[in-house]
């Protein structure tokens, strides 16, 4: 590690973040719990923050739809999650998302952690870096391989018969709320596409420009509308998969949490801004610097 990444990055105090989709409202084992209401830069985050203790690490727990799923995917303050987030040190972030699936291999009920994107969504904030600031960031993967590999290792030792840990894959984003026509989710196959949702894309891209190390933990409801010896995608299939998900991702959340905790590992995406800031901080109108300071604020001091 560096002396500037040493300077700026204080492994004791960092946070997990878990964000929690359809059907996880909540995470298990969760001590002494603090309810947080933030106003952001970028308005309100879908709901209260909570904080609490996870086997050591103080872990922020995020409800991506609000708690009583009031959201739908394009309706999410993305841009308001990922910043409350940061400015709680969340250093280290896990998506637990519904999603279906594009490959005949890869079932309902299976885990699928994915180390690509394809963005079909049209109505999304792309980035914090606009009103007069410009910043490149590097997507070429975006997703953390350091939490990544934890996750993999934690959900393979949780495994049982009837669930398989699909490791890598590409994760088609689109926009929603409804679900795919039988032409689109056959061309997203032909793409090599192997699941497909509607919120972690836009979600990974905010957060490595936030410098927060990200991950999905994807789990399967369905095979969308390709398959024919199956019945297409419904909202009623979704929500029976994800009640016997949701228990098998609270565990392996655990699992990885009690990980972080020991190790506290340094991510690349720590510094992802540090070749990516085009714009002179002095030719950036204040208005735009104070809602971007918090992640600019190590290289722009």
């Amino acid at each position: 590690m560096s002396e500037t990444q040493s300077d700026t990055y204080d492994f004791q105090k960092a946070r997990l973040g878990i964000v929690g989709g359809s059907g996880l409202y909540r995470i298990d084992n969760l001590e002494n719990i603090v309810e947080v209401s933030l106003d952001t830069p970028y308005g309100k985050p879908s709901n209260k923050l909570l904080i609490g203790n996870l086997f050591g690490l103080e872990v922020v727990f995020l409800a991506r739809h609000g708690e009583n799923h009031t959201l739908n995917p394009s309706e999410i303050p993305y841009k308001a999650n990922i910043w409350a987030l940061r400015s709680l040190n969340v250093r280290w972030l896990i998506s637990a998302s519904a999603v279906g699936s594009l490959k005949e291999n890869i079932k309902p009920c299976d885990i699928v952690i994915p180390d690509q994107f394809i963005d079909r969504t049209q109505q999304r904030p792309l980035t914090f870096f606009t009103n007069g600031v410009v910043a490149h960031i590097s997507m070429a993967n975006p997703f953390c391989e350091i939490l990544s590999h934890i996750l993999s290792e934690e959900t393979e030792k949780l495994l049982n018969k009837e669930k398989k840990l699909h490791i890598g894959g590409t994760y088609l984003a689109m926009e929603g709320p409804a679900f795919s026509t039988k032409a689109e989710s056959n061309l997203y196959r032909n793409w090599g596409c192997s699941i497909i949702g509607m919120t972690n894309h836009t979600e990974a891209r905010l957060a490595k420009e936030a410098e927060i190390a990200y991950t999905s933990l994807s789990m399967v409801t369905d095979y969308d509308c390709w398959n024919k010896n199956c019945e297409s995608v419904s909202v009623e299939m979704v929500i029976n998969n994800l009640q016997e998900n949701a228990n098998f991702a609270k565990s392996i959340i655990s699992a990885a949490a009690k990980r972080i905790s020991s190790s506290r590992p340094y991510s690349p995406f720590h510094d992802s801004l540090k070749d990516a800031l085009v714009t002179p901080k002095e030719h950036v109108i204040d208005k735009t610097r104070n809602q971007i300071h918090l992640f600019t604020k190590k290289y722009w001091n």
